[in-house]
């Protein structure tokens, strides 16, 4: 199993939003080892959300030569060549290092925003790229690799299987056990796509997490900075989030690791760069050992 951390482009609270946090995140992930810097997508949201290409394209430099991935970027939303633009250009400026995972997104506010109606999102009636050549051309040879997220619906992972070069689930949406299930139906779509699914890469983002042996100090950020930024009900965020103990956190993702997860994006919710600290201290270290 592999780690990135996404960067801190959501609000849950005291977010500076200064270039100097940005960096100094960026580059504590990069001295951890961490091997995948992430940002996540939304043009509207409850908090305030910086924009997560921007961040990327911000921290390129401090990122040294970690994979640059967006979790997913709204390619829907922000329009596709317009999308591929932006991405074509983080890929060059880095020298290679991204990832492009993309998907229709959850948020219908997002969708509005743009004047795009939610519930068509899906539809291929909006958009045509005749004639367009963009560039200059992205540094890897025929682009970046095209991850898809999905929460593991069918019709979501015959997506991945027929259009992917990888494919991205959320850490909340989802549990040990519902991702093996998953992966296995993946797999069967893959081979019917005349893919490997042995070399198939997936990944775990939204991995939000913080460390500490004090449960009422849990129970605070739990409810006082996760359960006002992110719209689901207490207990399923208790059950799948790991925020308490490093010991829990180990026996989260090695379930995760055993349902055959190979990459997982974690997310400090607060304390950021001590927290990042923490995980690879406490949690990847007793996973290699």
């Amino acid at each position: 199993m592999k780690f990135g951390a996404h960067l801190p482009v959501m609000d849950f609270g005291d977010q500076p939003f200064t270039l100097a946090h940005l960096l100094e995140y960026a580059s504590t992930a990069r001295r951890l080892g961490l091997e995948m810097l992430c940002a996540n997508d939304h043009v509207v949201f409850d908090v305030a959300w910086l924009d997560g290409p921007s961040a990327l394209a911000a921290a390129l430099d401090a990122s040294g030569d970690m994979t640059l991935a967006t979790t997913v970027a709204l390619a829907a939303v922000r329009g596709p060549v317009v999308a591929a633009k932006s991405l074509a250009a983080l890929d060059r400026l880095s020298g290679g290092r991204v990832v492009a995972a993309v998907g229709p997104g959850s948020s219908a506010a997002d969708y509005r925003s743009v004047g795009l109606v939610f519930d068509e999102r899906f539809v291929g009636r909006f958009y045509s790229t005749e004639g367009i050549e963009l560039l200059p051309l992205p540094t890897q040879p025929g682009g970046p690799p095209i991850w898809i997220g999905s929460w593991g619906s069918d019709t979501g992972l015959q997506r991945v299987a027929r259009l992917g070069d990888g494919w991205l689930a959320s850490a909340y949406n989802t549990t040990p056990d519902l991702f093996a299930d998953a992966w296995t139906r993946l797999g069967e779509h893959l081979t019917g796509q005349g893919k490997d699914p042995g070399t198939f890469p997936n990944g775990l983002a939204t991995m939000w997490f913080y460390i500490t042996d004090d449960r009422s100090d849990a129970d605070r950020i739990l409810r006082g900075r996760v359960l006002r930024a992110v719209h689901r009900p207490e207990d399923v965020l208790r059950d799948r989030l790991p925020i308490g103990p490093a010991a829990a956190f180990v026996e989260r993702l090695t379930a995760f690791k055993d349902a055959g997860v190979k990459y997982v994006m974690v997310w400090p919710v607060a304390d950021e760069c001590r927290q990042l600290e923490l995980f690879c201290e406490r949690v990847v270290s007793e996973m290699a050992g």
